[in-house]
């Protein structure tokens, strides 16, 4: 299994391409976007666990990037990348929603540090999850897609955080079974399909939960 998805969002080839191999190596999952448009569509088809983003790019800047994130309600960790370290700078992209901030030029060492440090601070307890323009608010058990309420039921909600949580990844009827239902008497596999199929009206389209046949569901 892969590990945690990173997006890296570079206009610069050469560094694009050692981020690339940097973070592969050391098994993560690495996509890449050369501007903030794409950064911008490939966070809305699948968010990643973390995004490494440039701040001088021409069109959208990795500042506007951050803002147009944080404005969808996501809340995953943002990591700047810049050559400016004056404290205005530093201050800039920290109230654009960045998480963290490394000058250019960098040892890779303290990239990766940078990294780890960050996806633990993910796996405290969050109060969102999100993918794409879906967001799942997981005090208050509710859901949005686009800005509109999906009114999930308790076992909708508890069965989409297991989707959105396992993103990209196949869930199995007998995962979600026993994650959602526990023990609970007379639950069987087609409890889970019909439960997927009410998600799924609820949800809309474009459809975002893929059958894959003979194993389960993914939230693509």
């Amino acid at each position: 299994m892969s590990g945690p998805a990173v997006l890296v969002v570079d206009d610069d080839a050469p560094v694009r391409r050692m981020l690339l191999r940097t973070l592969t190596a050391e098994g993560y999952d690495v996509r890449a976007a050369a501007d903030g448009g794409a950064a911008l569509v490939e966070v809305e088809q699948a968010a990643p666990d973390l995004v490494v983003l440039d701040v001088a790019m021409p069109g959208l800047d990795g500042l506007a990037v951050c803002r147009r994130v944080r404005e969808k309600g996501l809340a995953l960790p943002i990591l700047l990348l810049t050559a400016r370290d004056a404290v205005a700078d530093r201050v800039a992209g920290l109230d654009a929603g960045a998480d963290d901030y490394l000058v250019k030029p960098f040892a890779a060492d303290e990239l990766l540090a940078r990294v780890r440090a960050l996806l633990r601070r993910g796996l405290e307890p969050e109060a969102l999850l999100a993918h794409g323009e879906l967001v799942l608010d997981l005090r208050a058990r509710t859901a949005t897609r686009a800005g509109r309420d999906l009114e999930l039921s308790p076992r909708e909600a508890d069965l989409l955080e297991l989707l959105l949580r396992q993103r990209r990844r196949v869930v199995t009827r007998a995962q979600a079974l026993a994650e959602v239902w526990g023990c609970e008497a007379g639950a069987t596999v087609n409890s889970v399909d019909r439960y997927v199929s009410y998600l799924r009206r609820k949800l809309g389209e474009p459809e975002l939960i893929r059958t894959v046949r003979g194993s389960g569901y993914v939230l693509e």
